[in-house]
């Protein structure tokens, strides 16, 4: 089951995202996915990796996965990382199709039938323009006073309570929120105002207030902020009780992540944008970290995924994949979730679930009453809708 084709398709009106699909001469495809910088995804797929890929056996994941790791550009999430991902995606894709079984089932079989989606507040448009995570890319509505179905940014900054009955009321009663990014000092970071650290804690309170603890709360911070800052917010925070504060200073930062645990109670969460076994372990030993967050297809696939969460289960800690980013890593992720026996939640941005994930793939993973599930089939159990192929705003690229 050689590698025969390799296939990128990438819209102008979503220009963050990329997908790949691989042919083998058997007749299999399988579709991968990766987010951010998509032209520069496509370019390193077609001129780095394919020759290194073409002619391969598709079924040898683990090998491929080694050989498309970069000698430079390893660490992280860049590029050269991103690319490998989306590839390892749709090898795995490809020998569930083979096996005539699930993604979950080839990792060992599934340890629930379904798993608890927390709600990540995004609207439709948030980050969708450029890889910039700042709120001129937020994608908030305009001045004219038109509104997009699951508007949930806006929702969370103006009516956090309602939002919140909203989403009880469908089944999801958890729901991650980041209103420090509005703050004016997260431009630098170096310290946020007595004004804005109580503006920003708004919305939690207003939550709490109406809603009590049937509403489970998460903070991210975007790791905008310096160490005595997140000190300050953590503080804060600690007594609305929430899960946890994401990537509440950039993670690579490893010492400081451990004086910040050690200085408050409010519990730590982040990773997604780390990349590779060896930062993840850098991550874990400070013991710093209440929750590992994984992002399957920023990473290096459903390979380096599964034993980033291994490494997470040894250290006794929960790990939870990332999404908010498009269909297919969701649905790697609902697989992995299924399989991981550490795994409490799996993230949803419901305005992109209901909002363009459906258009884009033919069989979204089930979400129904606050669970997920993997959709049926063997492999991931969906492919792009035959409609993004013509659409005028598709560059198609194809190496055999």
């Amino acid at each position: 089951m050689k590698i025969a084709e390799v296939k990128t398709i990438r819209l102008n009106e979503k220009p963050s995202i990329i997908w790949v699909e691989i042919t083998t001469d058997a007749g299999i495809t399988g579709l991968g996915e990766t987010w951010f910088g998509a032209s520069a995804v496509e370019a390193d797929i077609h001129d780095r990796i394919v020759p290194l890929i073409l002619g391969e056996d598709a079924s040898n994941i683990e090998m491929l996965n080694r050989k498309m790791r970069p000698y430079v550009g390893f660490a992280g999430t860049g590029t050269e990382i991103r690319a490998l991902s989306a590839i390892d995606v749709a090898l795995w894709d490809i020998a569930g199709k083979a096996a005539g079984m699930p993604i979950h089932d080839l990792l060992g079989g599934a340890c629930r039938e379904q798993v608890k989606v927390y709600n990540t507040c995004a609207g439709p448009d948030y980050v969708s323009k450029t890889s910039d995570v700042r709120p001129g890319n937020f994608g908030l509505p305009g001045t004219d006073g038109e509104t997009q179905t699951y508007e949930d940014l806006q929702g969370f900054l103006t009516c956090a309570d309602e939002l919140a009955a909203e989403l009880l009321a469908s089944g999801i009663s958890s729901m991650k929120i980041w209103p420090f990014d509005f703050a004016e000092g997260a431009g630098d970071g170096m310290d946020i105002s007595v004004a804005d650290l109580k503006k920003a804690l708004a919305p939690f309170e207003k939550v709490r207030k109406a809603h009590g603890d049937k509403m489970d709360l998460k903070a991210e911070l975007h790791g905008l902020w310096s160490l005595p800052a997140a000190k300050k917010i953590c503080a804060a925070l600690e007594p609305l009780d929430v899960d946890w504060v994401e990537d509440p200073i950039w993670m690579d930062r490893i010492q400081d992540l451990g004086e910040l645990a050690a200085a408050t109670r409010a519990p730590l969460a982040g990773g997604e944008t780390l990349g590779g076994l060896g930062q993840i372990r850098e991550l874990l030993e400070p013991v710093a970290l209440s929750t590992l967050i994984v992002d399957v297809t920023w990473g290096g696939g459903i390979t380096f995924a599964k034993k980033a969460a291994g490494m997470a289960e040894s250290f006794a800690k929960p790990v939870a994949f990332h999404d908010c980013s498009g269909p297919v890593t969701l649905t790697c992720s609902t697989h992995l979730a299924l399989n991981c026996p550490n795994v409490v939640e799996q993230e949803i941005a419901r305005a992109f679930y209901h909002g363009w994930y459906h258009q884009m793939v033919d069989t979204p993973p089930p979400l129904e009453n606050g669970f997920i599930q993997a959709p049926e089939g063997p492999g991931l159990g969906l492919a792009l809708n035959k409609q993004v192929y013509l659409r005028d705003d598709a560059t198609i690229r194809t190496s055999s």
